[in-house]
């Protein structure tokens, strides 16, 4: 019976969309990590609780299949924020991130650049009498 649950988790991690902008964050390589460390002697896996085994791959299958989104309808595309879904993606991939990265190098380079100073710029403390 295990070879059949190996069997649909393999057959579900295929489906599962991976999301290349998020290197290192997607769901969908999550996943596979995780079955693949669940069942390390693949369809030879002796589970322990079967029913959990079950209820993990059927809501896993309900997120994958768009149940929700289906039964629960949005009326917009946007957030509360007034975001749209496309700007999000944009937002939550590395590219952002790394824009920021890259501003603060700047930053940090202007501040030093600007707010270093030689010996010969600091003026002297007069002797205290």
């Amino acid at each position: 019976m295990s070879a059949t649950r190996y069997r649909r988790f393999l057959k579900l991690c295929e489906e599962w969309p991976r999301d290349e902008t998020k290197k290192g964050r997607d769901l969908g390589t999550f996943l596979r990590h995780k079955v693949a460390s669940a069942f390390r002697e693949g369809e030879n896996t002796q589970i322990s609780d079967p029913e959990k085994c079950d209820q993990m791959y059927e809501s896993l299958a309900r997120i994958n299949g768009n149940a929700y989104r289906q039964r629960f309808p949005r009326v917009r595309d946007t957030s509360f924020t007034g975001v749209t879904a496309e700007e999000c993606k944009v937002l939550l991939s590395g590219s952002m991130q790394q824009t920021d990265e890259e501003k603060k190098g700047l930053w940090k380079m202007l501040m030093d650049r600007f707010s270093s100073k030689t010996p010969e710029d600091v003026p002297e403390k007069a002797p205290e009498k």
